[in-house]
């Protein structure tokens, strides 16, 4: 092996750089310099901004999914309580206000029950004076007494009358019935009958609707025990 020849130790010709190892290109003047260094920083500024947006973004799905979400358990637990409660007032004011129609439509039907009786009342008051006159009608058209204008007036008299409402009832042959007849004597047995019957009216008894004016007055007969 051939000895190398003395190199200088200094200068621009000196080299420290073992044989065989290549030499690196200079870099161009004023070119800035980056090493492995260099590289590994770069790359961590770009994860870290990486990062940073998104965690940005997944703040901002986060605040739009939130304000599309619900409330909390508590706030949602009040809100069903307050709808339970307005549901339970709505009730009870449909209670009250189905009372209330009931009330008035009995009200109304007491009203209308005393002013149908008012007016009866004065009815019955203003036509009892003409029963007598009604009376003696009944024993004139018996005796065949009832011709000519008395006839008219009596027949005309009877319509309005019964135009007002009063009915009369009473006829021989009705079965006796204690609220509607006076059983002024009895006539004995007919074995004709199976109940107690009117034989003879004396006078005839006038209904107002289901009031009994006055009763009619009878001779009845009993059947044959």
């Amino acid at each position: 092996m051939t000895d190398r020849p003395d190199v200088p130790t200094t200068g621009p010709e000196a080299t420290d750089l073992p044989e065989g190892e290549p030499t690196a290109a200079p870099s161009p003047e004023g070119a800035p310099t980056q090493g492995a260094e260099g590289f590994g920083d770069a790359a961590g500024e770009m994860t870290d901004a990486t990062e940073v947006e998104a965690q940005v973004e997944g703040d901002v799905v986060a605040g739009s999914q939130a304000g599309d979400a619900p409330g909390t358990a508590e706030e949602q637990g009040a809100g069903q309580d307050e709808v339970f409660a307005l549901r339970g007032q709505v009730a009870g004011l449909t209670e009250d206000l189905q009372r209330l129609q009931a009330e008035y439509a009995n009200y109304r039907k007491r009203v209308d029950r005393d002013r149908q009786l008012t007016a009866d009342t004065a009815a019955f008051k203003a036509l009892t004076p003409v029963i007598e006159v009604l009376d003696t009608i009944d024993r004139a058209r018996e005796h065949a007494e009832l011709e000519g204008g008395f006839k008219a007036v009596a027949d005309q008299l009877e319509r309005v009358v019964a135009a007002s409402g009063l009915v009369r009832f009473g006829e021989p042959g009705d079965a006796f019935d204690p609220t509607r007849h006076e059983a002024l004597s009895h006539l004995g047995t007919d074995a004709d009958v199976e109940v107690t019957t009117v034989k003879h009216v004396a006078k005839g008894g006038y209904l107002m609707g289901d009031r009994v004016v006055r009763a009619a007055q009878v001779l009845v007969v009993d059947p044959v025990d």
